[in-house]
């Protein structure tokens, strides 16, 4: 299992708008093959920054069949007019368990 984590800044103002866009999303996520569920989580120093959480059973599971998704394509038609800048995307994988 893999987590991804995309750092996304949203344009300043247009924050309320992200967070419906990417709970319309969601679902998108949610189904795709491999997603094992999808979180996002927003800085409290810096309100336009977001950090969106994807669990995922194999890195090609986002990289290659996610991107190349009708959902993908969808993500980023109703949360991409908010970014102020394309977003960081980086995959982690546990090495200590809570």
């Amino acid at each position: 299992m893999v987590t991804e984590i995309a750092h996304i800044r949203v344009r300043p103002g247009a924050e309320a708008a992200f967070e419906k866009a990417v709970a319309e999303a969601a679902p998108l996520f949610r189904a795709a093959e491999g997603c094992h569920g999808i979180r996002l989580v927003r800085s409290v120093e810096v309100p336009s920054l977001y950090r969106l959480l994807v669990e995922w059973e194999t890195v090609e599971h986002h990289t290659v069949t996610f991107r190349g998704s009708a959902g993908f394509a969808r993500w980023r038609e109703l949360a991409g007019p908010h970014f102020a800048a394309p977003p960081e995307v980086e995959h982690v994988a546990d090495v200590l368990e809570p």
